[in-house]
């Protein structure tokens, strides 16, 4: 339920026309031009609250006019816990299978960064050993 028990638009249109009802007598004597318009003005706003009263009992009663308690209901059990645990847990086995492949693809990955290495290390040597062979031949 809302403020007022949803009759909120009520309270305040009825305050509306109930102080348009009591400005009408005052200025009605300052102003006798304005007559015409309070005339108007006052049975519109007090037929808008009626309208707006009927309007929200009409509300109530197509929704069977339930009271909610203050207290709140107290929480149910979510059910289908077991299915969304067993879900969960086929999930973190895959996600560890996934993990371990790549653990794998990683110590692979290694063991040929350090053949690699191995390989520059040998190339290296190789140049060097062509360029001492290089300074050999020149020395007479």
């Amino acid at each position: 339920m809302g403020y007022l028990g949803n009759h909120l638009a009520t309270v305040a249109t009825a305050a509306f026309a109930a102080v348009l009802t009591a400005l009408w007598p005052y200025f009605e004597d300052l102003a006798p031009q304005l007559g015409f318009i309070f005339l108007m003005a006052v049975p519109i706003a007090w037929f808008m609250a009626l309208t707006c009263w009927l309007a929200q009992k009409s509300a109530d009663y197509a929704h069977g006019g339930e009271k909610k308690s203050s207290a709140a209901p107290a929480p149910q059990p979510v059910p289908g816990i077991a299915g969304i645990r067993r879900d969960l847990a086929a999930e973190l086995e895959e996600v560890r299978e996934a993990a371990r492949l790549k653990d794998g693809e990683i110590e692979r990955l290694n063991r040929e960064i350090s053949n690699l290495q191995t390989l520059v290390q040998i190339e290296s040597l190789k140049a060097e050993l062509a360029n001492l062979k290089v300074l050999a031949s020149r020395r007479p």
